[in-house]
C-alpha cells in the first residue's frame, strides 16, 4: 500500500517521471552501501532487539509521511529525504529478517518450507495492497494508507515481542568491524556454492527484476491499454510468484534446489524474451505469469540454499550480501533498464536483458557439479542426505 501511495503522491506533487525514479533509486541505494556494515552488527546483535527497534523506526517513518500528507504541507524534498530514511532502516532490517528466521525454525529441513510461506505472505501482500491502496487514494487520499502502515507496525513489534524462542546468546565479539567485515567478504568470496549462487543472483537483479519499471509501456504503448492493463500484468506476475511460493512451501526436502535454481533463471529468462515478442494481451498475460513463477522460484530457492549453508556466526553478513544482490542491484538495474528502453524501446530492452538471465543460467549449469561436491559432506553433516553408500549426489541433490 505505501509503495503505491508514494508513488501517486510523488506523481501528483511532480508530474515528473523522473522523480519517480529518483524517489525509488533514494529509497534503495542506502541498502547497497550500508547492508555489509548491518550484517556485521545483526551477527553481533540480538536479533529480535534490533528487529524491535528497526520496526518502530520504520513505524514513525511511515507516520511522518502520514501528518505530512493529511496536513497537506508535504513537498518532494520532504517525501525524498523521508524515502532515504526508509532505506537506511531497511539496510538493518532486512538481513536481519533473514537471520533471525533461521532461529524462529528449529527443524532445518523445514527451512525451505518456512522461507517459501514467507514468500507466499509476501507475494499475497503484493496482489492485495495496490487495491486495498487504490481503494483508500480513491476515498481518502495516500496520507491514510500511511497512516495505516505505521499503525500496523504496533503488530509486528507485538509479534515479536510474543515470541518465546531457543535462541543462543549472540557472541560478544571484540574485533573491529572492519575486521568482521573483511572476514564475512572473504568467507562469501572463498565459499564457491555460495558465491556463485549470489553471482547468479547479483546478475538475474542487475538485468531481469527491472523489467517491472517498463511495465506502464508495455500496457500503453505495446499492448494499447490504460491503468487497468498495467494492473492486469502486474496481477498475473503476482499470480506467477505466488504459484511458486506455494509450491515450494510444500516440498518435504531442500534437496534437488541447486537444480531447481537453474531451471527457474533460465524460465525467467524465456519468459522475458517471449514477452518483448508479445502483442496480444493475454499471451503478455500468461508470458507475466511464467515470468513471476521463475523470479520467485529462484529468489526463494537461492535463499533456502544459502540459509541452509551458512554457519550461525556468519549469517547475519552474508545475508547482507543476498541483501545486497537482491535489493541493491536493483535500483542500477532499473537505470539500466530505462536507458536501454530509451535508445532501443521496451521490447528490445527486456529481450536482452532476458537473453542476459538465460546466459547466467547456462554458466551455473557449468558450476552444478563442482558445488554439489562442496555441499554433500555439509548436508551428511546435517542428516539430509545420506553418506557413504547411499545414492548418488546428483540424486539426492541435484534431483
Amino acid at each position: 500500500m505505501t509503495r503505491v501511495a508514494t508513488s501517486w503522491l510523488v506523481y501528483r506533487l511532480t508530474r515528473s517521471a523522473l522523480l519517480l525514479g529518483v524517489v525509488g533509486f533514494a529509497g534503495q541505494i542506502p541498502t547497497f552501501l550500508l547492508a555489509p556494515f548491518a550484517g556485521v552488527l545483526v551477527d553481533r546483535l540480538n536479533r529480535r532487539k534490533m528487529l524491535i527497534w528497526t520496526q518502530a523506526l520504520a513505524g514513525l517513518q511511515s507516520l511522518a509521511l502520514a501528518g505530512l500528507t493529511i496536513a497537506k504541507v508535504i513537498n518532494i524534498q520532504e517525501v525524498l529525504w523521508l524515502s532515504v530514511l526508509q532505506g537506511l532502516i531497511n539496510a538493518f532490517d532486512m538481513p536481519g529478517r533473514q537471520a533471525f528466521l533461521v532461529q524462529m525454525v528449529e527443524d532445518k529441513q523445514d527451512l525451505g518450507n518456512a522461507i517459501a510461506l514467507n514468500s507466499s505472505m509476501v507475494n499475497m501482500a503484493r496482489l492485495v495492497g495496490p487495491a486495498l491502496a487504490g481503494l483508500v487514494i480513491g476515498s481518502v487520499g495516500e496520507g491514510y494508507c500511511f497512516l495505516i502502515d505505521g499503525l500496523s507496525y504496533l503488530a509486528v513489534i507485538a509479534s515479536l515481542r510474543m515470541m518465546r524462542l531457543r535462541v543462543a546468546p549472540a557472541r560478544v565479539s571484540v574485533a573491529p568491524m572492519l575486521e568482521q567485515l573483511k572476514e564475512g567478504w572473504t568467507y562469501v568470496r572463498g565459499f564457491r556454492p555460495i558465491r556463485t549462487i549470489l553471482l547468479l543472483f547479483a546478475l538475474i537483479s542487475l538485468m531481469g527484476m527491472p523489467f517491472m519499471v517498463l511495465m506502464p509501456i508495455f500496457a500503453s504503448r505495446i499492448l494499447h491499454g490504460g491503468p487497468h492493463t498495467l494492473g492486469f500484468l502486474l496481477g498475473a506476475s503476482g499470480v506467477g510468484a505466488l504459484i511458486s511460493a506455494v509450491s515450494l512451501a510444500l516440498r518435504k526436502t531442500v534437496r534437488g534446489l541447486t537444480t531447481m535454481i537453474q531451471i527457474s533463471a533460465g524460465v525467467f529468462g524465456l519468459g522475458l524474451i517471449c514477452f518483448g515478442l508479445s502483442r496480444v494481451l493475454p499471451l503478455s498475460l500468461f508470458l507475466m505469469l511464467v515470468v513471476g513463477f521463475g523470479m520467485m522460484q529462484g529468489l526463494a530457492a537461492s535463499n533456502t540454499v544459502i540459509q541452509t549453508l551458512v554457519p550461525e556466526d556468519k549469517r547475519g553478513r552474508v545475508m547482507s550480501y543476498y541483501t545486497m544482490a537482491f535489493v541493491g542491484m536493483t535500483p542500477f538495474g532499473s537505470l539500466l533498464a530505462g536507458g536501454l528502453a530509451h535508445r532501443l524501446g521496451a521490447p528490445h530492452t527486456v529481450m536482452i536483458t532476458g537473453a542476459f538471465c538465460v546466459a547466467g543460467a547456462m554458466w551455473f549449469s557449468t558450476q552444478l557439479k563442482s558445488i554439489r561436491k562442496i555441499m554433500r559432506p555439509i548436508y551428511v553433516e546435517m542428516g539430509m542426505i545420506r553418506g557413504q553408500g547411499g545414492p548418488t549426489l546428483e540424486d539426492q541433490i541435484g534431483r
